[in-house]
């Protein structure tokens, strides 16, 4: 096993720093519960904010920032190179995608049916409980998966400033300022998520987006002064690791052959609209023109985070060798800003990478619960529960979940980039093909929907296990992480990654199953895809209300017509 590198020794000033962030986070957490309380019902409220998300914050909360942001791709790039870039070039026209392809039609059809959830809304837009029930717990067992790496990033920055927190001091082969640092950390965003709800995680977020931008752009400038320019970056990292490290596919391994250059367009520009995370995002819009500001503000702002990360951290690989090696490059985010900045500075631009963390999990958490809550308490357990029996549920579904991903990243994996990607890649096939069927494809029906999602993850974590398989048995496939326990990649059939294979498979069966099986009900397609609709079947069946309920004849009749023109 290789040795550890020694850490940088944390200053008192860079941990002051990161206090004063996570109060302000919390403030803005506190101060968006205020604003808003008292406004609609409480899920509507706690779990959609209302739908009042305006530009920016839409923009910036839809923005693919998260642990694996500051911390799994700064590593994949310190460990491949150059090569990298090509990787995550894809997230240039990520926006127009996420935001421009479903993001109207989403806001309308929640608007139409009243839903909070991403199972809502496909509960409604097919009429089939079973279908959003599958949908939930899907949501839930991926999203879970996807928050232990979170955890594990949040408490190792944590770690990284604390004075004794690289003490090497053990409890039960467990190192103490690690479990430090996932309390402090699961202590903060746990509390101001349960606390705040959705607002709470929309403000944050906002600030955080912001604080990380500015952190990668001071902490540019420092590293490329410090590698003596790119040049002389890359020359180092090639004296390293090879001369793959400037030219590609990667360095010391194929970490980027043309299936995966494939494959990962795929999966950032392509099955980022199935992130339910993004659906969420898109349903809680206040309208379009929203969205098409939204699409600039975040094109911008990905140029301004990725290119520079790119550019800091192929310099880290000759500010701070050796962490391949140790296996700790996952560290190279923390690391570097200690090792480079002045303490007060450092401790700004490490917030950066533990902003990042934090709105992902408070995100995440807030979906999970939501799911837990409304489509499975509600719908299923408590039907007539109160709304005051709804927000204790919310507030302790959120918090429990909380403390159940800490407790399972007390012994997390040792790379964070390859759950993330799991979990994103089976969340994507599950939900891409469905949300574009419910948006776009009237002939589509329940047992097609319900086809394409379970497909697309059979599909995906079939793959993923045949890696394993193949990684138990010492079969190195030569692309991708490299097979050694507990990470192994999964099975790259043709050279392509489970997410392509899990989105044709879903498309395939959607499409499939739609066509052989009955055609939906002629009244829900009507309300949900005609403006106007017509008024014969708005006096036989009724108009969707906001809240969810159903009012018939003459009134509503009015009630439609009144919600259409505000669409």
């Amino acid at each position: 096993m290789p040795e550890a590198v020694p850490a940088i020794g944390p200053h008192p000033a860079t941990g002051l720093a990161l206090i004063v962030f996570t109060l302000v986070s919390l403030g803005l957490g506190v101060l968006a519960n205020r604003l808003v309380a008292g406004k609609g019902g409480f899920l509507p409220k706690y779990f959609l904010g209302n739908r009042s998300l305006g530009a920016i914050a839409v923009a910036l909360t839809a923005a693919v920032m998260s642990g694996g942001t500051f911390m799994g791709f700064p590593s994949l790039v310190y460990t491949h190179g150059w090569v990298v870039g090509l990787w995550i070039c894809s997230y240039m026209v990520a926006p127009l995608t996420i935001l421009g392809v479903m993001g109207k039609r989403i806001a309308q059809l929640a608007r139409r049916t009243g839903a909070i959830t991403l199972p809502d809304l496909l509960r409604e837009r097919f009429g089939s409980p079973a279908l959003a029930l599958a949908s939930s717990l899907l949501i839930i067992a991926f999203l879970t998966i996807n928050l232990i790496p979170q955890f594990k990033a949040g408490a190792g920055i944590v770690k990284e400033v604390l004075p004794a927190g690289n003490s090497g001091t053990e409890v039960g082969g467990i190192d103490t300022g690690y479990l430090l640092g996932l309390v402090i950390f699961t202590a903060t965003v746990v509390g101001y998520t349960t606390y705040g709800g959705f607002l709470a995680a929309v403000w944050t977020d906002v600030f955080q987006s912001l604080v990380m931008l500015a952190g990668v752009l001071i902490l540019l400038p420092l590293a490329l002064a410090a590698a003596g320019g790119l040049e002389a970056a890359t020359e180092a990292g090639m004296a390293q690791a090879g001369t793959n490290f400037a030219f590609g596919p990667g360095a010391g391994r194929a970490f980027h052959p043309l299936g995966l250059a494939f494959s990962f367009f795929v999966m950032w520009a392509i099955s980022g609209m199935g992130q339910p995370s993004t659906i969420v995002r898109l349903m809680a819009t206040r309208d379009a023109r929203t969205l098409r500001y939204s699409i600039l503000y975040l094109t911008i702002y990905n140029a301004l985070i990725y290119i520079p990360l790119i550019l800091i951290f192929v310099a880290a690989r000759s500010i701070l060798p050796g962490l391949v090696e140790a296996r700790q490059s996952d560290l190279v985010m923390p690391r570097l800003c200690l090792k480079l900045a002045h303490p007060y500075l450092a401790g700004l631009i490490l917030a950066a990478p533990y902003g990042a963390v934090m709105s992902t999990v408070s995100g995440f958490l807030l979906i999970v619960a939501s799911g837990l809550v409304r489509d499975v308490y509600q719908r299923f357990l408590r039907p007539r529960a109160s709304e005051r029996e709804l927000r204790w549920a919310s507030y302790g579904m959120t918090a429990g979940v909380g403390l159940l991903v800490t407790l399972a990243a007390i012994r997390p994996p040792e790379y964070l980039q390859l759950l993330i990607i799991f979990a994103s890649s089976g969340l994507a096939s599950a939900f891409l093909v469905p949300a574009l069927m419910s948006c776009f494809w009237r002939r589509a029906t329940a047992a097609g929907a319900l086809a394409a999602m379970l497909a697309g993850v059979a599909t995906t974590v079939g793959l993923y296990l045949a890696g394993y398989i193949l990684g138990v048995q010492g079969i190195d496939q030569g692309i991708g992480p490299r097979p050694s326990a507990p990470a192994y990649g999964p099975y790259y059939l043709l050279g392509l990654d489970p997410c392509v294979w899990g989105l044709v498979v879903s498309a395939v069966s959607g499409v499939g199953v739609s066509l052989v099986t009955r055609a939906p009900d002629a009244m829900r397609i009507a309300r949900l895809f005609d403006r106007p609709m017509p008024p014969a079947l708005v006096r036989a069946a009724g108009v969707w209300q906001p809240d969810g309920s159903l009012t018939d004849g003459d009134t509503a009749e009015r009630s439609g017509s009144d919600r259409r023109g505000s669409e």
